[in-house]
């Protein structure tokens, strides 16, 4: 772990679990928005809308200001880049969420954050 600017250990490590955490909840978002996007609906054969797409957006939201808190504080492992990866996985990228995810691994925070594969 880079040092905090804040020269602060402790609330380097409370911003990286809320971090962690916000993507894990984003994850959990995604996760119900899509099984309810299975659900065909009522019998007037329209499509339910998942109660679910408005948490989905509002959860992304949350993960990608925190990412914003730790890329300004310079609370970053090894070059990532937390925001970028933060931003792209909210948009769809498999790639950048398992790089997100990675982070919460090497950060001890892996059981907040589902794996991404």
């Amino acid at each position: 772990m880079s040092s905090c600017s804040s020269g602060e250990p402790a609330q380097a490590k409370e911003w990286q679990e809320d971090y962690c955490a916000k993507l894990g909840s984003w994850q959990d978002a995604r996760h119900a928005t899509a099984a309810d996007a299975t659900d065909t609906g009522g019998d007037d054969g329209e499509p339910a809308r998942a109660p679910e797409s408005d948490s989905l957006g509002t959860a992304g939201t949350l993960a990608i200001a925190a990412a914003k808190r730790l890329a300004g504080e310079g609370i970053e492992h090894g070059g990532s880049h937390i925001l970028d990866d933060t931003v792209y996985a909210v948009g769809g990228d498999a790639g950048a969420e398992r790089r997100a995810v990675s982070y919460c691994d090497s950060s001890g925070f892996e059981t907040l954050v589902d794996s991404a594969g």
